[in-house]
């Protein structure tokens, strides 16, 4: 007669505590890198918007014949019918401030120079 010996496999506490542990430690390594690639993203689209309007801004003067101390408006720039067709933002929730045509355009997070 053949005894049955049933044998349940499984993890024990130990083996599952050990994973828990290198997943945990593998997230606190990773977390920090992503928030530093976003704020990159972020400076970089930024900085695109910049010399997006500082483009729009020398095409207009050159169209309109304004001297570099003109400062265009915001409808002067943006529109269907204008250089730039939406208004970009900062994806950093920062403002633009367009400035005259001699000077580059700013936002408002500091980190975000053109």
């Amino acid at each position: 007669m053949k005894m049955q010996t049933s044998r349940k496999s499984g993890f024990t506490l130990v083996e599952i505590m050990i994973v828990v542990a290198i997943i945990g430690l593998l997230a606190a390594i990773a977390i920090p890198n992503f928030v530093k690639a976003r704020q990159a993203s972020q400076k970089s689209a930024c900085v695109a918007n910049l010399k997006q309007i500082d483009g729009a801004k020398a095409t207009w003067a050159l169209e309109n014949k304004k001297t570099s101390s003109d400062t265009p408006a915001t409808t002067d720039l943006y529109g269907t019918d204008k250089y730039i067709r939406d208004q970009p933002s900062c994806p950093a929730a920062g403002t633009y401030a367009i400035n005259a045509v001699d000077s580059k355009p700013t936002c408002t997070i500091t980190e975000h120079t053109y």
